[in-house]
C-alpha cells in the first residue's frame, strides 16, 4: 500500500494550480513557519527529521542548510537542482508537473530558514513544458503574495525565478549547476570551497533537489516526529520510486523510506511483463551498481544499499528481463557516460572513451577475451580520480556489471 505525502494530490483535477493546492492545506506550513517559528526553530525541524537528500548523495538537509555562514555582507541564494538527468529517474518531473507549489512552498520555507532572498530552479532543458508550468505557478503564488515583497506580512522578500539548462548531465552536479547558471560552460568546480560558502555569484549558496525541498512543508506542518516514524530513524519520510524496465505496471510509487525492493517490483510494479525471468535490477539509476536478481530481497534505504555495495541514487529502479542481453546494458552505459563526460578530468575524457570503443568492439564480433580486464583496468583508474562523481558514477556501474556477468560477457567474443 502507496503512502502518499508528496504525490497526494497527482490524481485530482487541475492539481498544479493554487486553487486547488489552497483546499487541500497548501501554504498552511509557511504560515505556520512565518507565523508561530523562527529560522532556527525551522533549522532544527528539519534536522530532527532526518530529511536526507533526494538527489542521489543523500546529505542531510538540515546540516547543509546550517552550513551557511550567518551575518555575511553578501546576498545568499538557493539553487533548486531540477537538472533531472539520470537515465531512468521521472520522479522530480512528476512533482514539477503536477504540484509545482508543494515545490514552490519547499523553496520558501527553506529561503526564509537560511535567509535568502532569490532563488533559481535550475531545470533541464529539454522539459520545456515543465519550465513554463513552473513558470505560472510562481505567477499564481506572486498573485495571492506568497511571494514577492513582504510576504505574509512578515517583512521577508523572496523571489523564484526558473531557468533552463542546455542538455548537459554534468550540470546535475552542484558546482558545474552554478557554473552553466552564471553564463559559463558546465564544468565542475574544484572543492573546497564548497558552495555553502562560495557558490552563486562567490556568494553562499543552498543546492537542495527537487524532492528533498518538496518534503519540507510536511515535516514543517506535521512535525518532524511524523515525519521520521514514516521512514527510519536515520532517514525519515517516503521515497518515490520510478520503476522502468520490464515490468507490468511501470511508473513511480511512493513509499516508506525502506521499503523491500522485491515487493516494489513484484507487488507495486506487477511483477516481470510476459511471465519473463528477472535477470537484474539497477536500484539507483543508471550510476548505481547493478543488482542480481539473488539480490533483490533488500530494502531501499541508503545505508542498506550501501552495504550491498550498490547505492539508492535517485531511487530510479530499472528492470532487467532473462532476454536483455547484458552486453546491451553495458553499451548503453558506456555509450552514455563516454558522451556525458565535460572532458575536463583526463581519466574521465580518456578512459570512457576507450572503455565504450572496447565494448562497442565486442558487440561487433573483434573483441578478445583481454578487452574485459582492460575494461576493468580503465574503470579502476576514473574510480576516485576526477573532480566530480561522474567519475565514480561511470565506472561504479561498469565494474559491477563486468565482475557480476563475466561469463555473460565472454560468450559473446569468439575463439
Amino acid at each position: 500500500m502507496e503512502e502518499k505525502l508528496l504525490t497526494k494530490l497527482f490524481e485530482i483535477k487541475d492539481s498544479f494550480t493554487i486553487d486547488v493546492y489552497l483546499k487541500h492545506d497548501g501554504y498552511k506550513a509557511v504560515e505556520k513557519a512565518f507565523q508561530e517559528m523562527n529560522p532556527e526553530s525551522i533549522l532544527a525541524e528539519v534536522k530532527n527529521a532526518n530529511l536526507r537528500g533526494r538527489g542521489g548523495a543523500g546529505f542531510p538537509a538540515g546540516v547543509k542548510w546550517g552550513f551557511v555562514p550567518k551575518g555575511v555582507d553578501k546576498p545568499k541564494y538557493l539553487c533548486v537542482n531540477a537538472d533531472e538527468g539520470e537515465p531512468g529517474t521521472i520522479k522530480d518531473r512528476y512533482i514539477m508537473t503536477h504540484n509545482p507549489h508543494l515545490l514552490l512552498e519547499g523553496i520558501l520555507i527553506a529561503s526564509y530558514c537560511v535567509g535568502i532572498n532569490t532563488a533559481y530552479i535550475y531545470i533541464r532543458g529539454e522539459y520545456e513544458n515543465v519550465a513554463l508550468g513552473l513558470e505560472k505557478a510562481i505567477a499564481e503564488a506572486n498573485a495571492k503574495g506568497y511571494l514577492g515583497k513582504n510576504i505574509l506580512n512578515s517583512g521577508f522578500d523572496c523571489q523564484i525565478y526558473v531557468h533552463r539548462g542546455a542538455g548537459a548531465y554534468i550540470c546535475g552536479e552542484e558546482t558545474a549547476l552554478l557554473e552553466s547558471l552564471e553564463g559559463k560552460r558546465g564544468n565542475p568546480r574544484l572543492k573546497p570551497p564548497f558552495p555553502a560558502l562560495v557558490g552563486l555569484f562567490q556568494s553562499p549558496t543552498v543546492i537542495n533537489n527537487i524532492e528533498t525541498l518538496s518534503n519540507v512543508p510536511k515535516i514543517i506542518l506535521n512535525g518532524a516526529e511524523t515525519f521520521v516514524q514514516t521512514g527510519l530513524p536515520k532517514d525519515g519520510g517516503t521515497r518515490i520510486f520510478g520503476v522502468s524496465g520490464m515490468v507490468k505496471k511501470p511508473g513511480i510509487y511512493e513509499m516508506p523510506v525502506g521499503t523491500n525492493l522485491k515487493e516494489i517490483i513484484f507487488e507495486l510494479a506487477g511483477g516481470m511483463k510476459d511471465g519473463k525471468t528477472l535477470k537484474a535490477v539497477i536500484p539507483g539509476g543508471m550510476s548505481a551498481p547493478i543488482l542480481t536478481a539473488d539480490e533483490i530481497d533488500i530494502n531501499m534505504d541508503f545505508d542498506s544499499l550501501a552495504e550491498a555495495k550498490s547505492m539508492l541514487g535517485s531511487a530510479a529502479i530499472i528492470v532487467i528481463d532473462e532476454d536483455t542481453s547484458i552486453l546491451d546494458v553495458l553499451k548503453i552505459v558506456t555509450k552514455f557516460y563516454s558522451h556525458e563526460s565535460c572532458g575536463q578530468c583526463t581519466p574521465c575524457r580518456i578512459g570512457t572513451k576507450w572503455i565504450n570503443k572496447t565494448v562497442q568492439r565486442i558487440a561487433d564480433g573483434q573483441g578478445k577475451i583481454e578487452d574485459i580486464d582492460n575494461i576493468k583496468r580503465l574503470a579502476k583508474n576514473i574510480l576516485g580520480k576526477t573532480l566530480c562523481p561522474l567519475g565514480d558514477a561511470a565506472a561504479l556501474p561498469i565494474l559491477s556489471i563486468v565482475n557480476k556477468f563475466r561469463q555473460e560477457i565472454e560468450s559473446y567474443i569468439g575463439n
